[in-house]
């Protein structure tokens, strides 16, 4: 059932299944919180309280925003942690990535874990030789051109290269989905602000996260040359010992969409560590 949270300037969706230690999961742009659908569950049965969030802009929260950037998407999620009644793990996706480093940073008691998911979490640097690469090269044009020009047939084709090989069951239904959400008043100009806002805000706070951090990332992610070095870089901005790094054989940008076991089985690893250390 969606329940919504009035915050400034607009109104967050989420919806909240099981009970035990809160985990919330926040999805990447031009998304839903449906893009968790085949993780919730086996969250839900492992014994968590499971928090699925729709960013600004997205889903079934409101769309005219002011801000799009990775810190106003941070500042959501707090919000919701805190009238969920926190802590909690947080997890994000591509630019939910970034807003989850913020929100760790800025509020260290409220998040006592972190997982991102191909997160956009550093200044990005794309030289010429990237375009040599081709799964880059098609997802970096197909992306910007998306951004350039609001095409939801160009996001579609981006998310083809982003699920490389193998795509969820429901392959067509959710594309029909993320489709009909960005055709809504305001979903579009949303996602093409979010695709504009650089993560130099989330660069800046890595070095002040105080929970451990588990990195996830497909080796045929097309959004860097070397997802595993872009992995690697994170870990290392963070204060020392407290990031991982997990590879996910063959997943694209969408580890948790197109490998739910998997990305499941670390998580679960990743929290019961931290749980028992903590």
């Amino acid at each position: 059932m969606t329940e919504y949270l009035a915050v400034n300037g607009g109104t967050i969706a989420y919806e909240v299944t099981g009970s035990g230690p809160l985990v919330v999961l926040a999805h990447g742009l031009g998304d839903s919180r449906s893009a968790y659908r085949s993780v919730i569950p086996p969250l839900v049965t492992a014994g968590y309280r499971v928090a699925a969030v729709d960013l600004r802009g997205c889903g079934e929260s409101s769309a005219g925003w002011p801000d799009f950037s990775r810190t106003a998407i941070a500042g959501d999620l707090l919000a919701v942690i805190r009238h969920l009644g926190g802590p909690a793990a947080l997890v994000g996706h591509s630019i939910a990535g970034g807003a989850a480093t913020i929100a760790a940073a800025q509020e260290p008691s409220l998040i006592t874990a972190l997982v991102e998911l191909g997160p956009f979490t550093r200044q990005q640097s794309v030289g010429l030789g990237a375009l040599q690469v081709k799964r880059v090269r098609q997802g970096m044009l197909r992306l910007l051109g998306a951004g350039v020009f609001g095409s939801e047939r160009l996001w579609r084709s981006y998310l083809d290269v982003a699920y490389p090989g193998v795509k969820p069951g429901d392959w067509a239904g959710r594309l029909d989905r993320i489709d009909s959400m960005l055709r809504e008043p305001g979903r579009m100009k949303a996602m093409k602000a979010m695709i504009r806002s650089a993560p130099t805000d989330a660069g800046e706070q890595l070095a002040n996260v105080r929970c451990p951090v588990l990195l996830v990332m497909g080796t045929l992610d097309p959004d860097w040359v070397d997802p595993h070095a872009e992995g690697l870089g994170i870990v290392e901005a963070l204060p020392a010992g407290l990031g991982r790094l997990e590879m996910i054989e063959g997943a694209g940008h969408y580890p948790h969409d197109q490998y739910p076991n998997q990305t499941v089985s670390l998580v679960r690893a990743f929290l019961q560590e931290n749980a028992a250390r903590a």
